[in-house]
């Protein structure tokens, strides 16, 4: 008994050491990740993500966790940068990266119309989205973690304690709201079997990667050369359930309001193809994961910025 009491005492202290030895992602430590060590640590791979979105190379919701889409940007920013496109970071992509020196967490001060509102869960039927007069957060975090193009969990994890929903609080977020504007794009290019939208210059050169979902087996992507026809902002959506294939028997025609949750997000760009777009979600845990109706879905945060980077007559090249 006494050797058992002796070993629980062990286990308790090295378990107890090993969460204090293990990194944390306090401002401090995230922002002083400036050398690559492999495996890289929670406070590495999130101040990777961050350079990488600030980039204009997304790496999907920012989270801390390594994944497919980090390793498919850190691919496509090396190519940018005319490294070996290997998707597995080194030490010229990581001083690469590192060229922007601006801090990759930064205190935020909650504002009024952070918690503005209105908020309110959207349910699942069209006919009863259709009721609804706007189609925005459920939560105000849910807005807040989208500001910030992180998951709701990232922001909880770096603020243990903080109320996410007191004005004035002051709480620590990812710094991508400074991101230098991208330049006109000359071509859009929405590559299937990545995952992932890119825009060239007119030159050709790689200016920018967005994961994307990009059709299913039912609606597949009308692969070939298309044009950008128009741009709307916080559309309003004219769901058709004669347009899906998996659409309820009883649906019938409705138009839902604006918003960051309606069906497209806060943009839809229209192609020369009817009825199909590049466009926002409500969900953006679950691009490059699920299937689209055809369309190409990108995080509102990331259609936000590709809409100012193009415009009707843009180049839209849709491959395998």
């Amino acid at each position: 008994m006494q050797n058992l009491s002796l070993c629980l005492s062990l286990l308790t202290a090295l378990t107890g050491a090993a969460a204090a030895a293990s990194p944390t992602l306090a401002p401090e430590v995230v922002n002083a990740a400036h050398a690559w060590n492999a495996p890289p640590s929670a406070a590495l791979i999130l101040r990777t993500q961050i350079l990488l979105d600030r980039a204009h190379f997304a790496p999907g919701e920012i989270d801390a966790a390594a994944g497919a889409k980090l390793r498919k940007a850190i691919a496509a920013f090396q190519r940018q940068q005319e490294l070996d496109s290997t998707g597995a970071m080194d030490d010229a992509t990581w001083d690469a990266l590192n060229r922007d020196s601006a801090p990759a967490l930064v205190p935020y001060e909650i504002q009024a119309a952070d918690l503005a509102g209105p908020f309110e869960p959207v349910p699942p039927a069209m006919l009863d989205k259709a009721a609804l007069p706007y189609l925005g957060y459920a939560t105000a975090l849910e807005g807040l973690a989208e500001k910030f193009h992180a998951s709701p969990a990232l922001l909880r994890r770096l603020n243990p304690g903080k109320d996410l929903e007191q004005e004035g609080a002051s709480i620590v977020v990812p710094n991508v709201l400074d991101s230098a504007p991208l330049p006109r794009a000359g071509r859009i290019v929405v590559d299937r079997s990545d995952s992932v939208l890119a825009l060239y210059d007119a030159q050709g050169r790689l200016m920018a990667q967005f994961p994307a979902s990009t059709g299913s087996e039912h609606d597949p992507l009308p692969l070939g050369m298309w044009k950008v026809k128009g741009i709307s902002v916080n559309p309003i959506y004219h769901y058709n359930p004669k347009l899906f294939w998996d659409a309820d028997p009883n649906d019938q025609r409705v138009q839902l309001a604006p918003g960051p949750n309606n069906p497209v997000g806060v943009a839809w760009i229209q192609l020369s193809k009817p009825h199909y777009g590049i466009h926002g979600t409500p969900e953006p845990a679950q691009i490059g994961r699920t299937q689209s109706h055809g369309c190409i879905r990108l995080s509102n945060w990331d259609v936000a910025t590709v809409i100012k980077s193009v415009g009707a007559g843009t180049d839209v090249e849709l491959q395998e």
